[in-house]
């Protein structure tokens, strides 16, 4: 049985833990709602070129000379898998989450003989898949985000896959990452980027209604050339942003978990330190009175 000094001690541990997580909530908590801004301040234009693109895509003929962005390889064989996660911990399952479903698709993928080779963005996805994925790891970005997500860094990760897939070195590229819903919901989300897909949205619509001609100027494969790099950069941008809500919203929910879990230990340790303190007072007395009466 514990004693009266190592009580004290348990509970002193406790109640500076509890300070510490509550002091990281609130940190955590000013942090998503700058990164709630900065997210829903990029969703327009994200949204903007997406239905841009959408328009030209429905309506346009491949031809040899068309962007490969857009048209593809002619292969699905080899698959790019760019798995977002953060770079610290103390995020309840928010990493974990994202690399679960990482080695979902993975495993789907192998099942139907394809190749798949991984591009992880953040140290945590590195450090789960490096456990039993390592041969298909094939570059690792770290410190993205560390104070406020940038467009230039979204645009680097960008460049360099576009420079993977203009030397052949996959034909299929798809993002996984968490997807911002609320604040107590991430949802893992698996999204292609390259080849450019239609959106399930655009795909309706065209099938409702009766395609619109459109005149371009200039032609429609140098727009295209233009726009599906710069796009594919801000979906990039647009995934990094929600991970890095998700991240602090997830932060701030298991650090509310934890000063609720430490508050509910500091009771049940002050409730046997009360009473152990009652026993040795009473045992005290006892051996007072004894003595007394035997004098």
């Amino acid at each position: 049985m514990p004693s009266l000094k190592d009580l004290r001690n348990s509970i002193g541990s406790v109640r500076n833990m509890r300070k510490i997580t509550s002091a990281m909530k609130m940190v955590a908590a000013s942090k998503l709602r700058r990164a709630q801004e900065q997210a829903q301040i990029a969703q327009p234009y994200a949204q903007r070129m997406q239905g841009i693109l959408s328009r030209l895509a429905a309506n346009y003929v491949a031809t040899t000379s068309s962007p490969k962005l857009l048209t593809g390889t002619g292969k699905d064989q080899v698959h790019l898998l760019l798995v977002v996660t953060s770079d610290r911990g103390l995020a309840g399952g928010f990493n974990s989450n994202s690399v679960r479903e990482a080695r979902k698709v993975i495993r789907q993928l192998l099942t139907e003989g394809k190749e798949v080779k991984l591009l992880t963005v953040g140290r945590k996805a590195k450090d789960l898949l490096r456990r039993d994925q390592a041969n298909r790891m094939v570059q690792t970005f770290e410190g993205i985000g560390s104070k406020r997500v940038a467009f230039t860094e979204a645009e680097g990760i960008a460049n360099a896959i576009v420079a993977m897939y203009e030397a052949g070195a996959f034909d299929v590229c798809t993002i996984i990452y968490n997807r911002f819903k609320s604040v107590i919901a991430q949802i893992p989300t698996a999204t292609q980027l390259i080849p450019f897909a239609l959106p399930v949205d655009a795909v309706k619509t065209e099938s409702r209604e009766a395609r619109a001609v459109y005149e371009f100027e200039p032609s429609e494969d140098e727009i295209l050339e233009a726009l599906l790099p710069r796009n594919f950069a801000i979906q990039i941008y647009g995934a990094l942003l929600d991970s890095a809500a998700g991240e602090q919203a997830a932060r701030m929910t298991a650090m509310d978990n934890a000063s609720r879990n430490a508050e509910d230990l500091t009771k049940r340790l002050t409730l046997r330190y009360n009473r152990a303190r009652q026993a040795a007072i009473t045992k005290e007395l006892i051996e007072i009175v004894s003595g007394a009466e035997a004098l």
